[in-house]
């Protein structure tokens, strides 16, 4: 089947991939459509050193299991948990010891014809919700985590740093609190974006320092941490919504000192991403950059790794 892989070799696009096994309690998911996102681009420069296939956004339909499934169309958490260890046992299975994480670790993933995972990660795709709307459900999920991550007033000002793929879809969810919520950005169509929804872009230099109750890092870059703690104000908290490229240089006597609250969000609630666009409630067709079929995956990948590019979509099937 069609495939596009990190191997020995490098990135690699294939007609001949391996058919994915379905084993006992998985279905086998005929891919439709399916979204780049920086942590594809990382993991084809070396992050966790992940070889197979990757994609871990992308709408599907069931074509073998369990009869229940089968004709659904669906969307997959990443997180294939063991369900044995003590962190499952606690109700956490994102954070299973034992975990492997599709298209990223020790999974394949969806950027390919055919995909075999677990029924227990499975969703149902609600039928109001297109499938290139079921792209973003993934994302929008790790954006509702923040919410989870920590309570957010609608008396709060909150500042999001980065609005790049992910920034916009948090800024969008941080927006239903009802609270003031502003988002630094670096170029025009993130801006235009974000004040069409009701949300003031600013630039970083024009915010002032120490007030701000909540700020979310979607910046990805080792400065970003330094920036958004120069933001907050005595105990307030920082929510690092991504992986750093380097490691981060910051004034953590601050964080003593100011008693800053500092918290790690990964991901989130599927349920409740798959409701909000069903609501109509998230503007995901505006942060469409392009698509490609899976044929022209390569060029789909450079296209994504534009700087300031949005959603690269992959029509597969």
């Amino acid at each position: 089947m069609r495939a596009l892989a990190r191997t020995d070799n490098g990135l690699t696009y294939t007609t001949d991939w391996p058919e994915p096994t379905v084993q006992q309690g998985q279905a086998l998911l005929k891919i439709k459509r399916a979204g780049i996102c920086n942590t594809d681009l990382e993991l084809v420069q070396g992050y966790l050193d992940f070889k197979g296939v990757l994609g871990h956004e992308f709408s599907a339909e069931v074509v073998s299991g369990a009869p229940e499934w089968v004709g659904a169309r669906v969307v997959a958490e990443i997180n294939v948990a063991c369900h044995t260890c003590d962190l499952c046992r606690e109700g956490v299975p994102s954070q299973c010891r034992h975990r492997r994480t599709v298209g990223i670790r020790q999974h394949d993933g969806g950027f390919a014809d055919r995909l075999a995972v677990n029924t227990s990660v499975l969703h149902r795709i609600p039928d109001s919700v297109s499938d290139d709307q079921a792209v973003f459900v993934e994302p929008l999920a790790a954006a509702f985590q923040i919410l989870e991550a920590t309570h957010i007033s609608p008396r709060d000002e909150v500042i999001l740093i980065g609005a790049g793929k992910l920034g916009l879809l948090c800024a969008q969810v941080l927006a239903l609190t009802g609270a003031r919520v502003r988002a630094v950005v670096r170029r025009e169509r993130p801006a235009k974006l974000l004040d069409s929804w009701g949300i003031k872009p600013m630039a970083l230099a024009d915010l002032p320092a120490n007030r701000a109750n909540v700020v979310v890092d979607c910046t990805g870059s080792a400065d970003g941490f330094a920036s958004a703690l120069g933001l907050l104000r005595p105990r307030g908290t920082l929510v690092l919504k991504s992986t750093y490229h380097g490691i981060p240089q910051a004034d953590l006597s601050r964080v003593v000192v100011d008693e800053i609250k500092v918290v790690g969000s990964r991901c989130g609630p599927f349920e409740a991403a798959l409701r909000a666009l069903e609501a109509g409630h998230i503007d995901t067709a505006s942060l469409i950059d392009a698509r490609y079929p899976l044929d022209d995956a390569l060029t789909a990948m450079q296209a994504a790794a534009k700087p300031g590019a949005l959603k690269v979509l992959l029509d597969v099937g």
